[in-house]
């Protein structure tokens, strides 16, 4: 087993459990952590570089710009933030390919090396598809606290958030599934698609509709996910049974 990787390993297990340390308290992670992991990891990369030559540096190089466009994408689509995608680049710079380990005999990843060794690629791909577990828990949970007519009533909304009392809302990284618009003194719920803020002066709002008797004292919202959470699920995965989506190919085939 690789000693160098071994040390990879610690190194992005800290910066990855510290970002959803952050990402869950306050939804962002500093800056300044990037420039630690790339001071911390660089060493380790020219070592890397010195054992294996020009081949490795070349696979880097693959690694970081090919992540790095993909994740720019998405950014500018808003489908990912800039902690996520710097996570991404920095997995790509630390480990350009999937490591070589071994536990007990047993050669990791347990499913092989995917065709496209891209290890940061595998890891969002991970990420990706275990958020897949996000909306079965919310369904479940929905399932044993919501009342039969309130599924019926609305029943695409259970598997994307949850009802909360408007008096619970200050403090929490949620986001309204519905707009409620005022007409001729009543009130219209519009569905969001990307679900509205919540801050000081919704809630007031809310408040002051909930006190007229205009809707009730809980609303849908949707929950903020830190997916820095995702990304590490990924990356462990990653690490020890492999590209879980190569898996799925695989197992249709």
């Amino acid at each position: 087993m690789n000693i160098i990787d071994l040390v990879k390993i610690f190194v992005c297990v800290s910066f990855l459990l510290y970002s959803c340390r952050s990402d869950l308290r306050t939804r962002t992670v500093p800056n300044e952590l990037w420039g630690v992991v790339f001071v911390a990891a660089l060493p380790l990369v020219i070592a890397d570089v010195m054992a294996e030559g020009k081949g490795y540096l070349l696979h880097t190089a693959v690694s970081v710009v090919g992540i790095y466009l993909f994740v720019y994408l998405l950014f500018r689509l808003n489908a990912f933030g800039g902690a996520d995608a710097k996570a991404l680049i920095a997995l790509a710079f630390i480990f350009p390919a999937f490591p070589s380990l071994s536990v007990a005999g047993h050669e990791l990843p347990i499913c092989g090396v995917p065709p496209v060794n891209i290890f940061a690629f595998s890891t969002l791909v991970n990420a990706v598809l275990l958020t897949a577990i996000v909306p079965l828990g919310i369904l479940a949970y929905n399932l044993c606290t919501l009342s039969l007519r309130a599924i019926v009533e609305r029943p695409l909304y259970i598997f994307a958030g949850y009802r909360c009392r408007i008096s619970d809302l200050r403090g929490r990284h949620v986001r309204l599934i519905e707009d409620y618009l005022c007409e001729d003194g009543r009130i219209r719920k519009k569905f969001s698609r990307s679900g509205s803020n919540v801050d000081e002066i919704a809630v007031k709002r809310l408040e002051n509709l909930e006190s007229k008797g205009l809707i009730d004292e809980r609303v849908w919202v949707t929950p903020g996910l830190p997916f820095m959470i995702p990304i590490t699920a990924g990356f462990v995965s990653a690490l020890i049974y492999g590209d879980l989506m190569f898996r799925v190919v695989l197992l249709l085939l």
